[in-house]
Order: C-alpha cells, then sequence, then structure tokens
C-alpha cells in the first residue's frame, strides 16, 4: 500500500506546482495551451512510440488483456449510450466523456504502481496498448471527422487521422515490436529523452487547469460527471474482478487487471481536450474526482486481493 500511496503522493505534488504555476501567472496567457501542445505532439509520442516498439506483443494475446479489453469495451460503450442516445450531447462531448471513463492513467500513475506494487512493469501493458491501438484512433478519427472544417470523404478522414501524432507514435512503434529484429539501443535514446518529459507535462498541464479561470459557458454537469467517475471509479474494477475471476486468471494476475482498471481518468484526456477544445471542464473535473477516489479504491483493492 506504500507504493500506492507514494505514487499518489508524488502525482499530487507535480499537480501542485503547475496549480502554483498557473495562480502565479508564471508562463503566461498561452503558457497552458502551448505547454497541452508541446505534450501532444512532441513528448507524448515519443514516450509511447519507445514503449509500444518494446513491448512484448504476445501480452495482447493472453487472458488478462483480454479481460482488460472487455471491461474498457463495456465502460466505453456505456458512456457512449448514456452521453449520446439519453442525454443526446454533441459528438465532440460524447467522445470526451468516453475518454474520461475509459482513458486510465497507466503511464503516469499505471507504470509505477505495477513496478512497486505489482512487481512486474508488465501489468501496464495491455491497458496501455489497448487504448493507443484502439480508443485513441477511434475517439481521434470521430473528433477529427467532426471538428474538421470541411466533411472530408474516407480518404481525407484517414489521411488527417494518419497525421495525429499519437496514432503516427503508436502504429510506428507496433510496426517495429513486430519486427524480427530490434533497432540498435542507442537510437532510442532521443525518444527515451522526450518521452520522460511527457509524463511530468501532463501532470503540469493538469495543474494549470486547474487553476485556471473557465470559459465562459463552459462548465461540467453534474449527471455527466457523476457517470464519468461512477464508470471509472466503481464499474471498471468491478468488472475487471468479474471477468477475472470467470476467466480462471490466478491471483497475481487478477490483482495486476484490477488494479490497473481502478486507475483514475488519465491526465492525457485533458490535454487531447485542450488540444481539440472541447470537453476541458469534464476532463478535468473528472481528472480531479476520479484520482481523489482512485485513493481509497487502490487501497481496497490491494488489501483484498494481495
Amino acid at each position: 500500500m506504500g507504493a500506492v500511496v507514494t505514487a499518489l503522493a508524488t502525482m499530487a505534488a507535480i499537480i501542485g506546482t503547475g496549480w502554483f504555476l498557473g495562480r502565479r501567472g508564471t508562463l503566461g496567457p498561452s503558457g497552458l495551451p502551448v505547454l497541452a501542445r508541446v505534450c501532444f505532439s512532441v513528448a507524448t509520442p515519443a514516450l509511447l512510440f519507445e514503449t509500444v516498439a518494446h513491448a512484448d506483443l504476445h501480452v495482447l494475446l493472453s487472458r488478462s488483456a483480454l479481460v482488460t479489453a472487455l471491461s474498457t469495451t463495456t465502460v466505453a460503450l456505456t458512456a457512449i449510450v448514456m452521453l449520446s442516445f439519453v442525454w443526446h450531447r454533441a459528438t465532440a462531448d460524447v467522445v470526451f466523456g468516453t475518454l474520461a471513463a475509459s482513458y486510465v492513467n497507466a503511464g503516469n500513475l499505471g507504470l509505477p504502481l505495477a513496478v512497486y506494487l505489482l512487481g512486474n512493469a508488465v501489468a501496464v501493458v495491455p491497458p496501455l496498448l489497448f487504448q493507443l491501438l484502439v480508443i485513441a484512433p477511434i475517439a481521434f478519427t470521430v473528433l477529427d471527422a467532426h471538428l474538421g472544417a470541411a466533411r472530408p470523404g474516407l480518404a481525407g478522414i484517414l489521411a488527417r487521422t494518419m497525421r495525429n501524432p499519437i496514432i503516427v507514435a503508436s502504429l510506428s512503434g507496433l510496426l517495429l515490436a513486430a519486427l524480427p529484429w530490434k533497432l540498435p539501443a542507442p537510437l532510442f535514446g532521443p525518444f527515451i529523452l522526450i518521452g520522460a518529459a511527457a509524463a511530468p507535462l501532463a501532470l503540469l498541464t493538469f495543474g494549470m487547469s486547474v487553476a485556471s479561470a473557465r470559459a465562459e459557458g463552459e462548465a461540467t454537469q453534474r449527471r455527466e460527471l457523476v457517470l464519468v467517475t461512477v464508470l471509472r471509479t466503481v464499474v471498471s474494477p468491478c468488472l475487471a474482478l468479474l471477468l477475472g475471476h470467470g476467466l480462471g486468471l490466478d491471483h497475481s494476475a487478477l490483482l495486476a487487471v484490477v488494479t490497473m482498471a481502478a486507475l483514475p481518468t488519465a491526465q492525457n484526456v485533458l490535454v487531447y481536450a485542450t488540444q481539440y477544445r472541447r470537453g476541458q471542464a469534464l476532463a478535468r473535473d473528472a481528472g480531479v474526482l476520479t484520482t481523489t477516489l482512485a485513493v481509497p479504491a487502490l487501497l481496497i483493492i490491494a488489501a483484498m486481493l494481495r
């Protein structure tokens, strides 16, 4: 449990630094969007490229990966049904609500938890790759199609999607991971160095956004925040627990998938929302609330399943 507390405290300290910078106006009025753009276009793609390129693709075929895919998909579909068909929200709002409910903090919090709590970083690979290779491409494709200046055809959508740095980095890393030979390690040096900035930049962006004034008319609807929070904090780990039991996962694998499923909304959702200028309020509030609730949730899971 100490690892959970340490990881969350570290994140809170960096978020607090971002909040302080935002309150003081240290980086000026353009600081937040520029920081988010650097994180979205440079640091995060570098991290994802290097991470996916070194991933063991056999992990994607394990029962743990199946539990992650099924539970995440169920949460995402539930959010889509509620936001789109019940509450009739705009397409971009549905996308960011779904991301807030299903896109977990696998990199910033999941990785240290996997290392210190579970003793193996491989636990973070299934949720990370499912998010990067399935959820993110679908979300960005929909956003680019609906928020573009024009309604492009299929070729235009594909061309615009393939210019997205997150998708390009993920697919490039997947290609390298599938090759029978590996590139020399020194070639990854720049990506490792730049990618190391992704997590703190995302957390700083999150902290600055909390301190910044909301845009006129920007507000989170309470029912949407409640939906996202319940799906992320309660439904997701419970689904993982039930599916894990049903598929016969052993004790350590079950602990891993449930822990990863209980992670809070990723700060990258706010980075994406800032980049697309939609859904910032929900992404920010969901990040704050689910991160706060993740502390007792992860402690309970660690006490029950360890």
